[in-house]
């Protein structure tokens, strides 16, 4: 799937050098393999910091490329006081924009546009959140003694969300980059109470500048170091991360999909429980870093109802724009229930979507409801918007499915996304990239639809093991659903006559 947490975890620390105008070049790798690029501009002139930060990565997924490319840019007061941020992402078929700009009163009008289409909304600063120069000049104000904790705020112009970091100094190093040694200090990031499987190693210069980080991701180490141009622009070399993040089977599950299934899952490292508890799926803590998942038939347990976002359009999960209810509307017909309604637009949106693009990283409900091209989340965000913009409460999920053959693997479980809808108070799945949902779907998080919920939710990948899985009494997962008539499709569309190949 998308390979970009990391990157923006990275990305929020990133400084540059004192100067008036400078410029450093970095080069991306992943486990020793090339993937792209990063360039760090600072402009010092006058009384604003204008910090620019371009990431460019590519990879493969299943032989298809992936290419991203992303800009964020900072604008500030010589003390770090924030005054406007931009960023620019293009993963899809179109580019993501979001302008935002500091008003008289003190709020940033925050202009964002995906697939297309525009959103405006105020936001009112966090407390002790900063862009790239504050978190720089944090960095310096703290020192570097060794053994030295203390707490930034960073906020992610990306994401719009605030990061609370610890940071621990480690200590002086000499650190061998391309361009020759240097003393550098050691840093040492993570989100405030999470586990040590997420924190990032950085090494800066006396002023705050990054000069190499280091960060798991997906099972793989992450690496930017800084050199010249012509270093981290030279050729990058093919890396299939989808390969990289699939999670071997104990068994072959072909014959158990009807069936509820329990698993013995291990996770390895120093993490917390990366698995999600649903109304479907129960996670049992056996000892540290070893659990028993069960899967079966919705139930109602002591998961939480709605929330607002799970109705709410976002720029991604774009439920009130009027094509998306006009589509839901004709598609659900006469359907007497929110359950009918869920299963004829899985129904239904299993054949719209009639080309897998492996070669999107994560487009809009509306780019995908033009495009009719995408993999399992496209699949999932615009299957929530068709649901939300009916008022059925509705949240995407991230997990693993089990695929016979994936990418020329055998017998693996890929990563995937699909949707859960409170029906009859609990949440039920529906994954119309598979054509519906079985217990061979692990849920790792759920959100609301925005890319980075996704990527948090993906982080665990690498980590985890299945040791056994073994059916739950013999019971059939859930019964057959009825029959239901659908209205009848538009004319002209060639609609496939024969069930697609599984999508992830």
């Amino acid at each position: 799937m998308r390979r970009r947490i990391a990157v923006f975890l990275l990305l929020s620390s990133f400084g540059a050098a004192q100067a008036a105008v400078t410029s450093t070049w970095m080069s991306v790798t992943l486990d020793g393999r090339k993937i792209g690029k990063m360039l760090i501009e600072r402009d010092a002139g006058g009384e604003k910091v204008v910090t620019s930060q371009t990431i460019d990565l590519r990879v493969t997924r299943g032989k298809t490329p992936l290419v991203v490319h992303n800009e964020v840019v900072a604008t500030e007061g010589t003390h770090g006081e924030p005054l406007a941020f931009q960023s620019r992402s293009r993963s899809s078929a179109r580019e993501t924009r979001i302008d935002a700009h500091r008003r008289d009163d003190g709020t940033f009008q925050v202009t964002t546009t995906v697939g297309g289409r525009s959103t405006v909304n105020l936001l009112t600063w966090p407390a002790g959140a900063t862009l790239g120069e504050g978190q720089r000049l944090a960095i310096v104000a703290h020192g570097f003694a060794p053994g030295m904790r203390y707490q930034m705020r960073n906020f992610d112009a990306t994401k719009q969300q605030v990061a609370t970091l610890d940071v621990e100094v480690v200590g002086d190093e000499i650190v061998e980059l391309p361009g020759g040694d240097e003393t550098l200090h050691h840093l040492r990031q993570g989100l405030a109470g999470s586990d040590s499987s997420r924190r990032l190693d950085m090494w800066v210069d006396d002023q705050g500048n990054l000069r190499k980080g280091l960060s798991p991701m997906f099972g793989l180490h992450m690496e930017m170091v800084a050199c010249d141009e012509a270093c981290a622009s030279a050729p990058d070399q093919d890396l299939d991360v989808l390969r990289s993040s699939m999670v071997l089977a104990p068994r072959a599950m072909g014959n158990l999909r009807v069936l509820s299934l329990r698993y013995t899952v291990t996770v390895q490292g120093d993490a917390a429980n990366p698995l999600a508890t649903t109304d479907e799926q129960q996670v049992k803590a056996v000892r540290e870093g070893v659990y028993d998942v069960t899967i079966g038939d919705a139930q109602a347990h002591e998961e939480s109802g709605p929330t607002p976002e799970d109705l709410a359009a976002n720029p991604w999960v774009q439920s009130s724009a009027p094509e998306v209810l006009a589509l839901a509307t004709k598609t659900v017909g006469d359907a007497a229930t929110d359950l009918q309604r869920m299963r004829r637009l899985r129904s239904f949106l299993s054949d719209y979507i009639d080309q897998t693009g492996l070669d999107v990283g994560y487009a809009s409900a509306l780019e995908t409801l033009q495009t009719r091209r995408g993999d399992c989340t496209e699949h999932a965000v615009l299957l929530a918007a068709l649901g939300r913009s009916l008022h059925i409460p509705t949240r995407i999920v991230t997990g693993l499915v089990y695929a016979d053959r994936f990418a020329g693997a055998s017998r693996v479980f890929v990563p995937h996304t699909w949707v859960q809808s409170w029906i009859d108070d609990r949440w039920v799945s529906f994954d119309s990239a598979q054509r519906g949902f079985d217990a061979t779907h692990i849920a790792l998080g759920v959100g609301s639809g925005d890319p980075w919920r996704f990527f948090s939710a993906m982080a665990s990948l690498g980590r985890i093991r299945i040791e056994r899985v073994n059916p739950v009494g013999g019971m059939p997962f859930m019964p057959p659903p009825p029959v239901l008539r659908t209205p009848p499709r538009e004319p002209n569309r060639n609609y496939p006559t024969t069930p697609p190949p599984p999508r992830h």
